[in-house]
């Protein structure tokens, strides 16, 4: 089963790239390494981190972590997911 983890927070004012890059250097960090992982940005300093994973829905599943307070605006949202496979087929 492939399992996809998400990740966003909205950065504090004017420091979306400052997210951004300390949200790419976590994702590389992390251990074991998931088997994809993509880093999307949105208007408003918005940053979204996608993980997929081999494993159980259940499966506990190395995350990101949540960022100084400072460094954002609110709490971070997570969610996770089964992936069904491509869309269309």
């Amino acid at each position: 089963m492939t399992v996809a983890l998400m990740w966003e927070a909205r950065a504090a004012q004017g420091r979306g790239g400052e997210l951004l890059e300390w949200a790419g250097a976590r994702t590389a960090e992390l251990s074991p390494k998931p088997s994809r992982s993509e880093l999307l940005r949105a208007p408003q300093d918005r940053v979204l981190v996608l993980t997929w994973w081999e494993a159980g829905y259940d499966d506990r599943l190395p995350e990101l972590p949540e960022p100084d307070a400072g460094l954002i605006t609110r709490a971070v949202h997570r969610w996770r997911f089964e992936s069904l496979g491509p869309a269309g087929g």
